[in-house]
C-alpha cells in the first residue's frame, strides 16, 4: 500500500508541472492527484479532459501510471494468492511430516516475466491492431495512429477506460474494428494472469485429460454470464432511449449493447452517453461494476469469484447441505466468511461514499451512487458530474479509488493469512434469523 501511495504520488508531482499541461500553465493539485490516482488504481475517472488539458507529457506520465498500477497490482495478486495458497495447505503439509513449501525468489522472478509476457503479447496485437485501423481507415499519420493505438491497448488491457477523445470512444460506437479489439483487451485483462496460465497449461497437454481448476471455471462461467446479462439488460432498457441508442440501426444497437456490457468488467470506455440513461441501466450498471473482474488481473471491484461464492454458500443453504460444493470440489474452510467480509466492507465503503457526496452536493442519488460505485470498482464510467464534485468530494473519489484498488487484495490475503485455531469454544446458542 506504501508502494502505491508512492506510486499516486510521484505522479501527482509530475503532473504538477507546468509542461504536463497543453497550456503550460501548472494544474492544481487536487486535479493532478485526483488523476493520478484514477490512472494508477487503472480506473479512468477524470475531472478535467485527457486529450485537451494534458500535453503530451501528461499523457504519458498517465499511460505510465496506468502500465505501472496495472502490471504491479498483477503481480503482487497473483504472488499473493500463491502465498495464501501454500499457507492456508502449511499445516497439513506439516502434520504429513513433509517439508513446508514456501514461495522463492525465483517463484516470483518467474510470475513477474509470465505477467509480463501476457501483458506485452495482448497490448502489443492491440496496438496493431488498433494503429492499422486508424491509419488505414481514418487516414489519420501513421504517428497519430499508433499513438492512439498504444494508448488505447494499454488503457484497455489495464481496464483503465482513459482516452484522448473527449467523448472517449463514443464517436466510433458503430466501428467494430475499434469497439471490439478494446472490449476484448478489457476482458484479457480482467481475467487474470492464473487463469490465462492455466489456459495456456492446458492447450500444451495434447492427448492428456486435464481439469480446469474451480477457480478458472468460475471466472470464465460467472464472466460470460455477466456479460449476457449486462447485454440483454442494455438493449431492453435502451432499445428506445432517444439519448443513447434510440436512433440507431440493429447493428449499431447490438455492437454498442455488447460494447457496455463489457466495460463494467472495469473499464471505463463508453460509446454512449451515461449521462442520458434510464435510471433502470444504472442501477444494473452499478451491480456489474461492483463485482467487477477476475482476481490477480487489472479489474476491480470485490471480483467475480467472490460474488460466486456467494451464490453457492446461498445454495448450499436453501439445499440443508453443511459444506459448499462447486464443480466436484469442496471449498475450503473459511472461504465462505472471506467472500462475506470483503462484501460487506465493500458495500459499506460505497454507501459510506455516496451519503457523504450527497451532503455536499445536489446531484441525484443514482448519479452519486454511479460515481461512487465506479469509483470503488475502478470502472471509470460516469454520468458526466465528476469535474463538477467539489475538491473535498473529488478526494472522496480518491479515497474510494485508492482502497478499491488495493483493498480487496491486501484484505482477502490477511483474512487468509491470519487463519488461527481458538484455544477454547463457548457454549453455542443461535439467535433468530430472518
Amino acid at each position: 500500500m506504501l508502494a502505491f501511495a508512492l506510486l499516486v504520488l510521484c505522479g501527482a508531482l509530475l503532473l504538477s508541472l507546468p509542461a504536463a499541461t497543453e497550456s503550460g500553465e501548472r494544474a492544481p493539485f487536487a486535479t493532478a492527484m485526483f488523476t493520478s490516482t484514477s490512472a494508477a488504481s487503472v480506473t479512468g475517472l477524470a475531472v478535467v479532459d485527457t486529450g485537451d488539458h494534458w500535453s503530451h507529457l501528461g499523457q504519458t506520465v498517465i499511460l505510465v501510471l496506468i502500465q505501472v498500477g496495472g502490471f504491479g497490482v498483477m503481480a503482487l495478486a497473483t504472488v499473493l494468492t500463491l502465498v495464501v495458497g501454500r499457507h492456508v495447505g502449511l499445516r497439513m503439509a506439516v502434520r504429513a511430516g513433509s517439508e513446508a513449501k514456501v514461495v522463492t525468489l525465483g517463484e516470483v522472478r518467474r510470475i513477474t516475466l509470465g505477467i509480463l509476457v501476457v501483458t506485452l503479447f495482448f497490448e502489443a496485437v492491440l496496438t496493431v491492431a488498433l494503429t492499422l485501423r486508424w491509419w488505414l481507415g481514418y487516414d489519420l499519420p501513421f504517428g497519430s495512429a499508433a499513438y492512439l493505438g498504444l494508448f488505447h491497448a494499454v488503457s484497455s488491457f489495464n481496464n483503465a477506460g482513459f482516452s484522448p477523445f473527449a467523448d472517449s470512444l463514443m464517436g466510433f460506437a458503430s466501428d467494430p474494428w475499434i469497439t471490439v479489439p478494446v472490449a476484448v483487451g478489457v476482458v484479457a485483462g480482467g481475467l487474470g494472469f492464473p487463469v490465462w496460465v492455466e489456459l495456456w497449461r492446458s492447450t500444451r497437454r495434447r492427448g492428456e485429460r486435464h481439469t480446469l481448476s474451480v477457480h478458472v471455471r468460475i471466472t470464465l462461467s460467472v464472466t460470460g454470464c455477466l456479460i449476457a446479462v449486462g447485454f440483454l439488460a442494455f438493449l431492453a432498457l435502451e432499445w428506445n432511449n432517444p439519448a443513447t441508442m434510440g436512433g440507431m440501426d440493429l447493428r449499431g444497437k447490438l455492437l454498442t449493447g455488447f460494447f457496455q456490457a463489457v466495460m463494467p468488467r472495469t473499464a471505463g470506455f463508453n460509446s454512449l452517453d451515461f449521462g442520458g440513461m434510464n435510471t433502470q441501466t444504472l442501477l444494473v450498471t452499478d451491480i456489474l461494476m461492483f463485482i467487477g473482474g477476475g482476481s490477480a488481473g487489472t479489474a476491480g471491484g470485490i471480483k467475480v469469484t467472490t460474488f460466486a461464492v456467494l451464490l453457492f454458500v446461498v445454495l448450499a443453504n436453501v439445499r440443508g447441505e453443511p459444506t459448499v460444493h462447486v464443480g466436484n470440489r469442496r471449498l475450503g474452510e473459511g472461504v465462505a466468511s472471506q467472500a462475506v467480509t470483503v462484501v460487506l466492507l465493500a458495500l459499506s465503503l460505497v454507501l459510506a461514499g455516496t451519503l457523504t457526496l450527497m451532503t455536499m452536493t445536489t446531484f441525484t442519488l443514482d448519479e452519486i451512487l454511479f460515481e461512487t460505485t465506479s469509483a470503488f470498482a475502478t470502472v471509470g464510467l460516469s454520468t458526466g458530474i465528476t469535474a463538477d464534485l467539489p475538491v473535498p468530494g473529488q478526494m472522496v473519489l480518491v479515497f474510494l479509488m485508492f482502497v478499491g484498488r488495493i483493498g480487496p487484495i491486501a484484505l482477502a490475503s490477511a483474512l487468509a493469512l491470519r487463519r488461527r485455531a481458538r484455544a477454547y469454544e463457548l457454549p453455542e446458542e443461535r439467535p433468530i434469523v430472518g
